[in-house]
Formats: C-alpha cells, sequence, structure tokens
C-alpha cells in the first residue's frame, strides 16, 4: 500500500511539472508608465497618531543624533561638473584618507557626482547634513594602477565631463575628450605606480570608471565609509577651530 501511494505522489508530482513546464501565459507586457510622486506636506494634513505615538521616542532619539552640530561650513557647497566646491572637498578628504593605507596621501583623489546627493549649506554642520550628502555605504578603497592605466581613468573622467578629483589637473573637451592629463603637475608616465583613494563603488569599475579594474593593488579598510571618513574630518577641523572650506582651482578644466 505504501508503494503504490508513493509511486501516485510521484507520478502526480511529475505530471504537475510537465504541466506547468507546457504552460505559458497569454498575457504580455506592452508598457510600463511611471511618475515621481512629491514626498511634502501633504500627507502631514491627516497624520496617524497611534503610527506617531509608537514611533515618538525612536525620533526623540534619532534627533538628537541627526541634530547634534559638528562643525561650520564657511560657504555653501553643491557638487557639478567639470568641477565643483563640494566634490573638491570630498575628493580631498578621500585622498588625505589613504594616509591610513599608505601612510600618505595617494597620488589622486576620485569620488563621482552622482555619490553627492545634497548641498553643503553655509553655517552649522550636523550630522543629518553629512547623512543627506553621503547616504551611501560607499567605503575607501585605495587602488594602485599603472600611469597606461591611470591614462585611461582620466579618459573614463572626460567622458563623463568631469567627476570630483583631487592631486591631478585635467583638461577636457566639451565632447568629452581628454586633451591633457598631470598629476602633481607633472605628466603621467605610462609603466609608473600611481594610487588612487576612491570608493569601493567606482573601484567595481561602475560609473564608467572602467579603467580602475585595472589596478595592479586594491586596499579597502574595514569599516572606513566615506560618510565616517568626512564626519570625521569634520570634527578634526572645528576641534582645530577651522572652517569647512573649499576653492576652485582649475582642477577639470573644459577647452573649446
Amino acid at each position: 500500500m505504501k508503494k503504490s501511494y508513493l509511486k501516485f505522489v510521484s507520478g502526480a508530482a511529475l505530471a504537475m511539472m510537465f504541466l506547468l513546464a507546457s504552460c505559458h501565459s497569454a498575457c504580455e507586457v506592452t508598457k510600463v508608465e511611471g511618475r515621481m510622486q512629491p514626498m511634502d506636506s501633504t500627507y502631514d494634513v491627516n497624520p496617524d497618531t497611534e503610527a506617531m505615538a509608537l514611533l515618538a521616542p525612536y525620533k526623540a532619539k534619532i534627533d538628537s543624533m541627526m541634530y547634534r552640530v559638528v562643525g561650520t561650513a564657511e560657504m555653501s557647497m553643491d557638487k557639478g561638473a567639470p568641477e565643483s566646491l563640494l566634490s573638491n572637498l570630498v575628493a580631498d578628504v578621500l585622498r588625505g584618507a589613504a594616509a591610513q593605507v599608505l601612510g600618505k596621501p595617494a597620488d589622486m583623489g576620485l569620488v563621482n557626482m552622482g555619490g553627492l546627493r545634497n548641498v553643503l549649506t553655509e553655517g552649522a554642520v550636523t550630522c543629518g547634513n553629512i547623512y543627506e550628502i553621503l547616504p551611501f555605504e560607499n567605503s575607501l578603497c585605495v587602488v594602485t594602477l599603472k600611469g597606461v592605466y591611470l591614462n585611461h581613468l582620466f579618459e573614463n573622467i572626460a567622458a563623463r565631463g568631469g567627476e570630483g578629483v583631487s592631486g591631478v589637473q585635467l583638461q577636457i573637451t566639451k565632447d568629452g575628450k581628454l586633451l591633457r592629463a598631470a598629476v602633481a603637475g607633472k605628466p603621467v608616465v605610462d609603466d609608473k605606480l600611481y594610487t588612487v583613494a576612491t570608493i569601493d563603488y567606482l573601484a567595481d569599475g561602475n560609473d564608467g570608471m572602467t579603467a580602475l579594474i585595472q589596478g595592479e593593488k586594491r586596499d579597502c579598510p574595514p569599516g572606513a565609509t566615506l560618510r565616517g571618513l568626512f564626519m570625521d574630518y569634520v570634527e578634526r577641523q572645528t576641534a582645530a577651530g577651522k572652517k569647512i572650506t573649499s576653492r576652485m582651482e582649475g582642477r577639470i578644466t573644459v577647452e573649446d
């Protein structure tokens, strides 16, 4: 009886698998539409009092952390190609942070404009501001690569109209071609090794930075998030009695 039952179950299962494999839906997707839904005060008109009461103690704790002032910005800083105050600052922080791997700053710092998600406004800088600017869990990666591939990286940057860089000078065209490049004011030597302090996302070749995949070596210290590094930088500047500042230096210039 047991064997017959097992045979019946096995046969039924095989039959069902055959039917599922042989059937297909007559429906197909012909069009997909979407729209942006603004998240504004409209949703605060009729708040859910029960939900608000439940979240209140957690909100109070988060607010006490996020509204903590950690520094002061000397001016407002935004991102923008080919060069900007905010991207210069963050690239400088990355380049300097490479000292924990190399014992000195990297030859170059690199951050993508797309990773900077808000403006650093003039005045008080809070933890929340830094989370808004750097919301992703990107971490420091120091990539060592030959000069020939560094030039390819510069071509990647030129093709995107510029990214946040530190320690280098690039001249590019409006249509994304690299004209000239220098590291610390000197031409790139093809067989020389250079170090690039960037984030793991770019080190993986994302956002068009494919040249970084050709690195000879890659060091990514655990726990070194870009947000944490930037927070540490702001707090060190504050402890030294300094404001957070940046400047335009012609790191990437566009020629006709």
